[in-house]
Parts: structure tokens; C-alpha cells; sequence
């Protein structure tokens, strides 16, 4: 009642590992039977023998995750690997922050909420440095105006 050869033989010819071979229940006699190789493809012909589909590992887990971190969730100091500017350069950090307030005051300025003299006078402040964020930009137009 070894199928043994049978099985060794399919999983050549299948071109699959031998745990992968199924071989089906009801029709054990007529695989006993088959020796040669030419009896096992008639077999898989058949359908009697067919090899199993290949396991994968679930990506499932992994897309939640990346949702997560998309929200800012597991982005913790324990989750963290490498100095703070590894992670992100400072060059890089000083890229976005300098876009985003440049973009703010094209914004301001083509909607004639500031004038082109302002705008000058604050695209050198915010080269320099002295202009943080948006937030501490709109703080400074309110000091300006007041």
C-alpha cells in the first residue's frame, strides 16, 4: 500500500516538491497499480493524481499595517531604528518645510492678501530661517498688519 514511487514519480513529472502530490483517496488501487511513468501521467491526465496549489504567505496583515501607518499609528520612539536625521536628512526636512511656505505665500500673494513688497521681504525671511512653519508665517502677516 506504499505509494512511495508513485508519489516520487508524479512530483517529477508535476514539477512540484512531493508533499505537493495529491493523490485522490477513492482511487488508491489504480495508483498502486501504476508503475511506470507513462501509467502516472495517464493518472494525472486523469485527475486521479494533481499536484496541490502552492502556499503563500498572506499579505493581509501586512496592507493593515500600512494603513496604520498611514494614519500615524505604530510610528512610535520604540518602533524608531536610526539617529532622527537618518531617518529623514535635515536637508530633506528643510526642503518640505521651505516648499510649504513658499507655496503659501505665491498663495497669499496671488490673492492680493499680502503685496509684492511683503511678499519679497518675507520669502528672504523665510530663506534665512526665521520663518518656522506656515502657522509661525501667518502669525508673522498678523503682527505685520497689527
Amino acid at each position: 500500500m506504499s505509494l512511495r514511487l508513485q508519489r516520487r514519480v508524479a512530483a517529477e513529472i508535476l514539477k512540484v516538491g512531493k508533499d505537493r502530490v495529491w493523490i485522490d483517496p477513492k482511487k488508491i488501487g489504480e495508483v498502486e497499480d501504476a508503475i511506470t511513468r507513462d501509467d502516472i501521467r495517464t493518472l494525472i491526465k486523469q485527475g486521479i493524481i494533481n499536484a496541490k496549489q502552492a502556499k503563500g504567505t498572506s499579505r493581509v496583515r501586512a496592507r493593515k499595517r500600512h494603513l496604520q501607518r498611514k494614519k500615524g499609528r505604530r510610528r512610535g520612539h520604540g518602533k524608531r531604528k536610526g539617529r532622527k536625521y537618518s531617518r529623514i536628512t535635515r536637508k530633506e526636512r528643510w526642503m518640505m518645510t521651505i516648499r510649504a511656505i513658499r507655496k503659501k505665500l505665491k498663495e497669499l500673494r496671488d490673492k492680493e492678501a499680502i503685496d509684492r513688497k511683503t511678499y519679497r521681504k518675507l520669502y528672504i525671511m523665510a530663506r534665512s530661517g526665521r520663518i518656522k512653519s506656515k502657522c509661525h508665517l501667518m502669525q508673522i502677516i498678523k503682527e505685520m498688519r497689527a
